[in-house]
């Protein structure tokens, strides 16, 4: 790994740096010695990075710091299919069915890639496959399996335009991109986009087994890699049995806010405008010290979450959770849910769509082909997720501020939002704004969802507003 130091004289010269390296540091909260990485890029270069805390026992969180990012990898994968695309391998108007013909079973016939990607597919529901936990890490199996399986409309469904596919998404396009390419899903990942960036070591769906222990773990597993480190072999079912390893290590940690943690947030930068959306959204009053729950509400409709449709969308019918971290799990094969790679190969992938397809005079994706991936597909609510969505191709809205005011008044006020990107389960994040050819990607092993923590809305907003300020200069 390389030796990055954030304390060194061209951090303190460089404003943006230096604020988010106080901020990330801040946001460690009571979480330590968890930590992460972001990497920021603007115009193909890098203008900021910052990390803190440990990945792993005695090793630092560094940008280059392997991280499992969960749906966060959903857009490298649709990046890669912007990439065939372009390349005409792959047309999005044609039914995938053309090109993977036992896709066609049970209904499929039709669906085409612009569907799967803006899911509109109604592809959603895991819970239609009869599988189990082993059954999911087989690739192939599972390849089949989806190529098979039924399209599945949404509880309540008429009040949805979109279905968010949080698992069966990555063996669609996987088992696509397979059928074009001739190619794993893993030399295809390498030889048509992670190879010409640059990042090939830094961004996999399977983890090579001589970089697996390179990935970044959660702080409650520590203990055994000390164990591993120090080849006990102690013999209880804890450490020996994967799936009793899975089980009890499956859901995140959720524990209430802590003096010091609301403490910490009302020095945050964008903490006024937290209060003054809270009390336009009757979240809190004006002069309330806002906790998580309330400030994951400005991004997030919680009380619009359909439970059922969250349910059949994340959660198989297995009797025994995968734990995403294991090593087996980590060095399997399963797209929609856990790509690793660091933040500085996120910003990166970023960096090439904020540019508009090109990267160092190399042209991955052309004019035509981005202007179709990044152009509105949907923008009404969608029935996994508690919020409008925005899906252009593979990709959805930046989620900051501005998308949660009245509905009524958004489009008058914002038109089409240039910015997308994509999040993942654990809070993890990259977009990129090719208005402001701006890319940001955060990583990080805190044991928390999307749904219970902030940071990535403190960051990117941080982003956004230092740039714009020293844009207007």
């Amino acid at each position: 790994m390389t030796n990055h130091n954030n304390n060194n004289n061209s951090h303190r010269n460089n404003p943006l740096e230096s604020r988010l390296q106080t901020i990330l540091s801040q946001l460690q909260l009571d979480d330590a010695p968890a930590g992460g990485a972001l990497m920021v890029y603007q115009a193909g270069q890098c203008i900021a990075q910052a990390s803190v805390g440990m990945a792993q026992v005695n090793m630092p969180w560094q940008p280059d710091t392997l991280s499992l990012n969960f749906s966060t990898g959903k857009g490298v994968l649709a990046t890669l299919i912007h990439v065939l695309v372009s390349q005409n391998l792959l047309d999005y108007e044609l039914p995938i069915a053309q090109y993977w013909t036992a896709f066609a079973a049970n209904g499929k016939a039709e669906i085409t890639l612009r569907e799967v990607l803006s899911h509109q597919a109604n592809l959603f529901a895991i819970t239609s496959i009869d599988i189990d936990t082993e059954t999911m890490l087989d690739w192939h199996n599972m390849v089949a399996k989806v190529a098979a399986m039924p399209v599945t409309k949404p509880d309540n469904a008429e009040r949805y335009d979109s279905a968010y596919s949080a698992l069966i998404y990555g063996w669609v396009l996987g088992g696509l991109i397979e059928s074009v390419t001739h190619m794993t899903l893993a030399n295809a990942l390498r030889h048509y986009l992670t190879e010409p960036l640059g990042i090939a070591d830094s961004c996999y769906f399977g983890v090579p087994a001589e970089k697996v222990g390179q990935v970044a773990t959660l702080v409650k597993n520590f203990d055994n890699e000390l164990l591993e480190a120090a080849g006990d072999s102690v013999n209880n079912d804890a450490n020996t049995n994967p799936s009793i390893r899975r089980s009890k290590r499956n859901k995140p940690v959720l524990k209430a806010d802590s003096v010091a943690t609301l403490q910490t947030y009302t020095t945050l930068p964008i903490y006024t405008r937290w209060q003054q959306y809270a009390a336009e959204q009757n979240i809190a009053a004006l002069d309330t010290s806002l906790n998580t729950t309330q400030i994951s509400r400005l991004y997030f409709n919680h009380s619009a979450l359909n439970l059922k449709n969250y349910k059949a969308a994340l959660m198989p019918n297995s009797p025994v959770p995968i734990d995403y971290y294991d090593k087996q799990t980590l060095q399997a094969v399963l797209p929609a849910v856990n790509g690793v790679a660091s933040a500085q190969a996120l910003a990166t992938i970023y960096a090439m769509l904020a540019n508009g397809g090109t990267w160092q005079g190399k042209t991955l994706i052309d004019a035509v082909t981005f202007a179709k991936l990044s152009t509105l597909q949907v923008s009404g609510m969608d029935a996994v997720m508690p919020t409008h969505m925005d899906w252009r191709l593979g990709y959805h809205r930046l989620v900051q501020l501005s998308r949660n005011l009245d509905d009524n008044n958004y489009q008058h006020q914002h038109q089409q939002p240039k910015a997308f990107g994509h999040m993942g389960y654990n809070g993890s994040v990259a977009w990129c704004d090719p208005a402001r050819q701006l890319s940001f990607a955060f990583v990080h092993n805190f044991d928390v969802t999307m749904l219970n923590d902030i940071r990535q809305f403190a960051l990117t907003e941080t982003v956004l507003s230092m740039v714009d300020e020293a844009l207007a200069q």
